[in-house]
């Protein structure tokens, strides 16, 4: 009898995922005349539980343990964070590529290369500091530029607020990183990018800690208040990207 590996068990499950949410985010609506606020928030009696869910593992766990990070010194949490970021530009490559964006690809190609050598292994970003800007997008920018909507509101567990669209992105993000089917075997090294990011998570959360404090325990609805933030500051970041016409072809690779 032949015995699955865990990790082909959560593949076979985020692709489940991935086509369910593929489907919805085109489809899930709510009457406009129920909502005036530009919010499609179909599942708000569900995302409000998902929500009380996670304040409360802020609250018991992340901002305490936080807080206990933050006593490192800076410039050591720095170091995690770059790591961190270098270890997703692989995938800021394939997406570039994805939106016809050749130029983004292979200036990710090129910092994740210069990152990885002389910055030791993205301890150090060598690219930023030799002026080679970050090209940071992720597969939810890459559907919102093929013209997918971006669904309904929902707030993931642990992950918290997000799109239809973009919780699609979050999960194929995950499996089309070259690094993540690199450490997906039982070598020891698989656990270095999850602690990554947990290091860079748990730094950010310090790092703002101020206005997230404010928003979850602060406001009158903290979950309203977090669904109008994400969704104003997501919708300017992508603005132009479902719009814009991308020709793969008209791009010039070499241009300054």
């Amino acid at each position: 009898m032949l015995v699955s590996h865990p990790m082909q068990v959560f593949a076979r499950a985020a692709l489940v995922l991935v086509t369910a949410l593929s489907v919805t985010a085109c489809t899930t609506y709510q009457d406009p005349a129920e909502r005036t606020d530009g919010v499609n928030d179909p599942y708000e009696k569900q995302n409000r539980n998902i929500h009380a869910f996670n304040k409360g593992f802020d609250k018991e766990l992340v901002r305490p343990v936080s807080k206990g990070y933050a006593v490192v010194p800076v410039e050591i949490r720095d170091r995690v964070n770059d790591f961190s970021d270098n270890l997703s530009t692989p995938g800021y490559a394939i997406n570039n590529l994805l939106q016809g964006n050749l130029k983004g690809a292979g200036i990710s190609v090129v910092r994740f290369a210069m990152n990885t050598t002389i910055g030791i292994g993205g301890i150090v970003d060598a690219a930023s500091e030799l002026g080679i800007p970050d090209q940071e997008t992720d597969f939810g920018e890459t559907l919102a530029v093929w013209g997918v909507g971006e669904g309904a509101y929902v707030e993931l567990p642990f992950l918290g607020p997000s799109t239809q669209r973009d919780a699609v992105g979050f999960v194929t993000d995950f499996f089309t990183n070259p690094l993540t089917l690199a450490t997906i075997d039982t070598s020891p090294e698989r656990y270095i990018p999850p602690t990554a990011y947990v290091g860079s998570a748990l730094n950010n959360r310090d790092k703002f800690k101020g206005t997230i404090d404010s928003v979850l325990y602060d406001s009158a609805d903290s979950y309203a208040q977090s669904r109008s933030i994400y969704l104003q500051n997501r919708r300017f970041e992508l603005e132009g990207s479902a719009t814009e016409e991308v020709d793969p072809f008209a791009v010039d690779p070499y241009e300054q």
